[in-house]
C-alpha cells in the first residue's frame, strides 16, 4: 500500500513539475517545442506559405506583424524616431540565416539575459529592440503592436515536421580581431556606400542608416564590434554576400562604430 501511494505521489509531482515548466515557458502550441527539439528529416526548412495565415483576427494580427517588422518606422512611428526596422538587423523579414533570424525563437523563452541581469520573456526581447536598436520607447505589453509582432514570429516558427529544422540561428562565429577603421573606411566606400550612402544615412526604406540621428543608439547590440562584424561578414554586401573576410568585416565594423549616433536612454537599462 505504501509503495502504491509513493508511486501515485511521484506521478503527481511529475505532472505538476511538467505543467509548471509549460506555464513558465508560455507555450500555447506544444508541437512547436517538440518539433524544434526533435527536427524532422527530409527536405530543407522553407518559409511558411502566406496561404497558411488563418482567417479572422489572428490572421489580421500576423499580417500586421509582418508590416510592423518590415517597415517599423512607418507602422510604429509613435514608438521610434529612427529609420531602423526590425528587418534591418533580422534580415529578410526575420528568416535569413545568420542574421539573427526569428525562426524558432518562441521556445527559447523565458531566458536569462546577461545584459539585463534577469530572466526575460520574448516580449521583453521585443522591447529591448525598440529601446536600443530602434532608439525608441517601449511598446505596450498588451497593445496591438506587441501582439502582432509576437503572432508574426510565432507564425514564422510554426512546426514543419516533415522537413529539417531551420539552420542558421544567431550570427556566424568569428575570431576576435583588432579592427583597422582606416582600412574599414576604404572598404565602406567601395562596398557599402552605394547602398548606405557616403554619409551613412542609407536609402530608405530598403537600406537603413548606419550612423547619425536616425540610426541605432549606442546601447544597441549592433554597436558592439563582434556582433556588427559577424553580421557584416555573413550578410553584407547584400548582392555579394561572403566577399568580405573576417578581418575586413572587423575593419568596416570599426569604422561604423566610430561614427556618431544617439545615446541610449538609461531609463530603459532594465531591457
Amino acid at each position: 500500500m505504501k509503495r502504491r501511494t509513493s508511486i501515485v505521489l511521484m506521478s503527481a509531482i511529475a505532472v505538476v513539475y511538467v505543467a509548471a515548466i509549460a506555464v513558465s515557458l508560455h507555450i500555447r502550441n506544444f508541437s512547436l517545442l517538440d518539433w524544434w527539439h526533435h527536427p524532422g528529416s527530409g527536405a530543407a526548412w522553407r518559409p511558411p506559405d502566406t496561404a497558411s495565415i488563418p482567417s479572422g483576427p489572428l490572421g489580421d494580427s500576423i499580417r500586421r506583424g509582418a508590416l510592423l517588422f518590415d517597415e517599423t518606422p512607418l507602422y510604429a512611428a509613435q514608438y521610434t524616431p529612427s529609420k531602423i526596422s526590425c528587418t534591418s538587423c533580422h534580415a529578410e523579414g526575420g528568416i535569413q540565416p545568420y542574421a539573427s533570424p526569428m525562426v524558432g525563437l518562441p521556445p527559447l523563452f523565458p531566458m536569462f539575459n546577461e545584459r539585463a541581469g534577469h530572466m526575460i520573456t520574448m516580449k521583453d526581447r521585443v522591447q529591448e529592440c525598440f529601446v536600443r536598436s530602434e532608439n525608441g520607447t517601449p511598446l505596450s505589453y498588451t497593445g496591438p503592436e506587441m501582439e502582432s509582432l509576437v503572432d508574426y514570429i510565432t507564425w514564422l516558427s510554426q512546426p514543419q515536421p516533415n522537413r529539417r529544422r531551420f539552420a542558421g540561428r544567431g550570427l556566424v562565429k568569428l575570431p576576435v580581431l583588432t579592427p583597422d577603421p582606416q582600412h574599414g573606411a576604404q572598404i565602406y566606400a567601395a562596398q557599402c556606400s552605394g547602398c548606405h550612402g557616403s554619409d551613412g544615412q542609407g536609402r530608405l526604406p530598403q537600406f537603413p542608416p548606419l550612423w547619425g540621428p536616425y540610426s541605432f543608439n549606442d546601447g544597441a547590440g549592433m554597436n558592439t564590434l563582434p556582433k556588427l562584424a559577424a553580421f557584416i561578414q555573413h550578410n553584407m554586401p547584400q548582392n555579394r554576400m561572403g566577399i568580405l573576410s573576417p578581418q575586413d568585416a572587423y575593419d568596416v565594423a570599426g569604422f561604423v562604430h566610430a561614427q556618431p549616433r544617439p545615446a541610449f536612454n538609461q531609463a530603459y537599462k532594465h531591457f
